[in-house]
């Protein structure tokens, strides 16, 4: 299968302690969960992490709302022997993913290190609120991420000051849109960057011709006559392929319930996490069904990176796997802000291996990046 067309279907002062992490009245009040699998790779059907939670962290369950009015869900990690004020990381991603899977396994790092670290799921994804569910918005997704400033600067152990992001894959994006609009943020970091706005509209390595996105726009739009018409929402894929005749071919899945003997490189790496013990969930989009048709209109719609230059002089660390098919995002975005964007290529890993990887996730050197632009 060509590799192109392959993308298109598959396509984070005083004694303080964790107990003194609240949450204000209006945004809920923790919950009990289990702690999760004990080892990589042994979700539950019932809604268990993908990995485990360290022993020096603990982990409890919020609720609060965005400024669109959506209750976003989100799992706090905090170091048990935490004393005075943290400073604080609000984690998303991978697009398509939740909680329990990469963001979580970051935040359970960070928090070993730490940090007070809020694994969220965006809107209308996972336990999160939103009436249609597995609807992508870069606007919204992006409003997530102050939306979880907001409730770790009302923390006690968070020092507001000192309050960063870190996401990974497609929700990068969205973060370091957020960072450019947002000064609270102080800090952010990405692990394997895409654009989404870009991805979606142009193609993966922008091989949409102008007819070819004239395409897309014209199938988006009798979708939105179909759904209206039957009053529900098709799943389709997020990134639109095209057949051997040039006509869209869009897929009901993000990924194949099977692995085709065929398969692409890249299905592999991505079906290698999703579809199996190792980041399988129930509620990921990924895992399990395909986002709603309609979806990528708004990516359409909504170009990110527009104010990257609007990052400086706060700082952004743009981490990227050597043999990554998404590498080029870090490193074009790299270029078009020099002065505020450093980037990390990880020799030997692909895309996916930044997801869950500890042994190649360059956890020391996000960790020096936070504390140097954190101080």
């Amino acid at each position: 299968m060509e590799r192109r067309k392959a993308l298109g279907l598959i396509a984070a002062t005083g004694a303080v302690t964790a107990a003194s992490l609240t949450a204000v009245p209006s945004f809920g009040a923790e919950t009990g969960r289990a702690a999760g699998a004990t080892g990589r790779g042994k979700a539950t059907a019932k809604g268990g992490y993908t990995f485990a939670l360290d022993n020096s962290v603990k982990r409890t369950s919020v609720r609060f709302e965005n400024r669109c009015g959506i209750e976003v869900a989100a799992d706090p990690y905090v170091p048990k022997n935490a004393r005075g004020k943290l400073s604080a990381l609000a984690v998303s991603g991978p697009f398509g993913a939740v909680k329990e899977q990469s963001s979580g396994l970051y935040a359970n790092e960070f928090a070993r290190r730490g940090y007070v670290a809020l694994a969220f799921d965006p809107s209308f994804t996972g336990e999160s609120g939103g009436a249609v569910r597995d609807v992508a918005s870069p606007d919204i997704y992006t409003e997530d991420f102050s939306a979880a400033v907001d409730f770790l600067g009302l923390q006690k152990i968070v020092d507001r000051e000192r309050i960063g992001v870190q996401a990974v894959c497609g929700l990068s994006g969205m973060a370091l849109t957020a960072t450019a609009a947002d000064s609270r943020i102080k800090a952010v970091a990405t692990a394997s960057m895409y654009d989404m706005s870009r991805s979606i509209s142009r193609g993966h390595e922008d091989y949409y011709t102008r007819e070819q996105r004239q395409k897309v726009v014209d199938h988006l739009s009798r979708q939105r006559w179909i759904d209206a018409e039957k009053g529900t929402y098709a799943r389709l894929s997020h990134e639109v392929p095209f057949d051997e005749n040039g006509d869209v071919a869009p897929s009901d899945r993000v990924l194949p319930k099977t692995l085709p003997a065929d398969a692409d490189p890249i299905t592999k790496i991505f079906f290698d996490y999703y579809r199996t013990e190792r980041g399988y969930h129930p509620r990921s989009i990924n895992s399990t069904t395909a986002w709603t048709g309609t979806t990528p209109m708004s990516f359409f719609a909504f170009r990110q990176m527009t104010n990257i230059d609007m990052l400086a002089p706060r700082r952004a660390l743009l981490v990227a796997g050597a043999d990554a098919h998404s590498r080029y995002y870090s490193e074009d975005i790299q270029k078009m802000a020099p002065d505020a964007v450093d980037l990390v290529i990880v020799p030997g890993a692909d895309h996916v291996d930044l997801y869950d990887r500890k042994d190649l996730i360059p956890f020391d050197r996000l960790d020096e990046f936070f504390t140097q632009n954190l101080a």
